[in-house]
């Protein structure tokens, strides 16, 4: 007879896997009624958790990790402080893993390196691709978080980055811009991150009719407002001119402020410019910053859930999520035409 799985004790008791995995590992608020119908089936199936689950429920650290490249860029901030803030309601502490964006430091992320330490982690990968991730994972519960690809084998959870930046760049072309520059892309090997939202840029130049001039995609150096900063006066100083721009993130999106701003350009009457992320300085600059806002609660919440239904012994293909995302509108690129 096959061992039972996880989902088959949800359909059983006739809960979800993740009020399943909360009666494994003793989460405390789970109804008593809720409590003995998941254990009377998890007795009919003679259901075991897999070697992390049964750790989880004897032994488990109570310990999750949060892996991403660079804690100084404000989205992985207040994203760390969400993650922070769902897993103690959920009994867990939290591990802070920086990566620098290196092969090494990402590889060991989804290798065993974590085995024992941790009981699941949280990753978002800036250059590790698809392959390795599936030829390196180990026995951690993984869950990836963010743009770049994901295995088969693996859970992942994103916004739509595509259909995100497609929406900014039409937009634009609402309020009137016809020359829409790109700002924020890497010089050299552009990041999962720029592929996808450069997708949607061009992909919303397409629905607008408009030309797709390589001329106004305009790389940085980095990801900081003070390159963004460099390369917009650099692309003024050289003749390039634009009636809008969409933003990588918004650190790009505050150092393209700043430079229009020295250069005398006007915005939104002369630049209307979008942003990414909506990290908190956004509403503090002049004007505000109009920016595409993920639901960072929603893609938390999803992906703890997972990695919880991994903890306790959910073996089958990934999940594949996509959460919501709004744009919001603020003085920078206001949502509605400037002269209606």
């Amino acid at each position: 007879m096959a061992r039972a799985r996880l989902q088959d004790v949800a359909e059983v008791a006739g809960v979800s896997m993740k009020t399943v995995s909360n009666v494994v590992r003793g989460y405390v608020h789970v109804s008593a009624s809720t409590r003995a119908k998941v254990q009377r089936a998890i007795d009919e199936l003679e259901y075991r958790p897999n070697s992390t689950g049964r750790s989880l429920a004897t032994g488990r650290t109570g310990l999750l990790a949060l892996a991403f490249s660079d804690i100084s860029i404000p989205y992985y901030s207040e994203l760390a402080r969400c993650v922070s803030d769902l897993a103690r309601q959920r009994g867990y502490r939290l591990l802070l893993e920086q990566t620098d964006g290196t092969l090494d430091a990402e590889r060991a992320i989804v290798s065993t390196s974590e085995a024992g330490l941790v009981d699941g982690v949280l990753f978002q990968p800036s250059v590790l691709d698809s392959s390795e991730i599936a030829r390196h994972r180990g026995d951690v519960p993984v869950v990836l978080l963010g743009e770049a690809r994901a295995p088969l084998s693996v859970d992942h959870v994103m916004i739509d980055n595509v259909a995100a930046a497609r929406t900014v760049t039409r937009h634009l072309a609402d309020l009137g811009a016809r020359r829409i520059a790109f700002l924020g892309h890497e010089r050299t090997a552009l990041s999962p991150t720029s592929r996808v939202r450069l997708e949607g840029y061009q992909e919303g130049l397409e629905a607008e009719g408009l030309p797709l001039d390589m001329g106004l995609v305009i790389p940085s150096a980095a990801v900081s407002s003070a390159s963004a900063a460099e390369a917009v006066t650099a692309a003024l100083e050289a003749g390039v001119r634009f009636d809008g721009l969409v933003c990588r993130d918004d650190l790009a999106a505050i150092g393209a402020l700043r430079a229009l701003g020295d250069a005398g350009v006007r915005v939104p009457d002369d630049v209307v410019v979008t942003g990414w992320d909506d990290v908190a300085m956004a509403s503090f600059t002049q004007p505000g910053l109009t920016t595409v806002r993920p639901d960072l609660v929603a893609l938390t919440t999803r992906a703890l859930d997972m990695l919880e239904e991994r903890i306790a012994g959910f073996d089958e293909l990934g999940r594949h999520v996509l959460v919501d995302f709004e744009v919001v509108h603020r003085g920078s690129a206001p949502a509605l035409p400037l002269h209606a």
